[in-house]
């Protein structure tokens, strides 16, 4: 049965597993992590998703170019590289949020437990029910607290007081933000500070709870305390969630991913510029001994 046809299927099991001992970090890199510790399945964790030769087009200009790279299970994965690169467009293409831009389209391959998600029988709205995006901004309704989660829910028919209740208060649980709202879910969510914000935005979606969660830069506008509340959760959020993350903070992607794809812009022999992933692998070995010169490039701050 179609997943994206029908009910979603359960969340996954948590990750499990030690954190590997660290090769020695070299000068340049001292002072980023080595990356989460990747589950006890480590590079043999199964794909949630896969990406095979995926180019994104707006228009007739080629955005992204043959980008070929596994989303595992229960694992983060760090998407990092300059501006312009395309990670973001890439990010947006695992859920189909890109179809709402006019002119956008893709070719190659995106699929979810192995069913292509731009299949011509697949319902885009099911892809965003199993693949949430937390986005850049929080961006609350302009409804209370509980409102703000109940929201999904309600859309997929659960209209008991007594069952939107439980699953507010799980969301809001597994959001770490329900010890700091609970005496007040009538409150407007815009009275919120910008981090319980985000962490509230990062409820609404788990409360329909999807598979995986896309975040396109979701620290970008917090504080610094903030910014550790939500890198704690992404990493407690791993035990049940697979999270794909945009980032251009080089130390966050090396605290809490699992595995980074690095990409980059290049200007083609037609001189046409377009987005390329150059190096995707476990976050430590990418943080440390990257493959490609690029990257390491990137990462010591010699360009980008």
């Amino acid at each position: 049965m179609s997943h994206l046809s029908s009910a979603r299927p359960a969340a996954g099991t948590p990750a499990t597993g030690g954190r590997t001992s660290a090769p020695r970090i070299t000068a340049p890199t001292a002072g980023l992590g080595s990356g989460a510790p990747v589950s006890a399945e480590g590079g043999n964790a199964h794909p949630v998703m896969d990406l095979s030769d995926v180019s994104v087009f707006y228009g007739q200009v080629e955005a992204v170019r043959g980008v070929t790279m596994p989303i595992r299970h229960n694992q983060i994965t760090a998407m990092i590289g300059p501006s312009g690169c395309g990670k973001s467009t890439v990010l947006r293409s695992l859920n189909r949020m890109n179809d709402l831009i006019a002119g956008a389209r893709v070719a190659g391959s995106i699929t979810y437990h192995q069913q292509d998600i731009y299949g011509a029988n697949v319902d885009p709205i099911q892809v965003r029910r199993h693949i949430g995006m937390v986005f850049q901004k929080p961006n609350p309704f302009p409804k209370s607290i509980y409102d703000n989660v109940a929201y999904g829910p309600r859309l997929d028919g659960v209209k008991k007081r007594a069952e939107l209740d439980l699953v507010v208060e799980e969301a809001l649980t597994g959001a770490a933000l329900w010890d700091e709202v609970k005496d007040k879910l009538k409150t407007s969510g815009l009275a919120l500070s910008g981090g319980q914000q985000q962490r509230l935005c990062i409820a609404r979606t788990i409360a329909v709870k999807p598979e995986v969660i896309l975040m396109d830069e979701p620290c970008s506008a917090l504080d610094p305390i903030a910014t550790s509340k939500v890198e704690d959760l992404m990493y407690r959020l791993a035990e049940n969630y697979t999270i794909v993350i945009v980032t251009h903070n080089m130390q966050q992607a090396a605290r809490v991913s699992h595995y980074t794809s690095f990409f980059t812009a290049e200007v083609d022999d037609a001189g046409v510029r377009h987005g390329r992933l150059v190096e995707f692998d476990d976050t430590q070995k990418i943080f440390t001994n990257p493959s490609e010169q690029r990257t390491e490039d990137y990462i010591t701050g010699r360009f980008g």
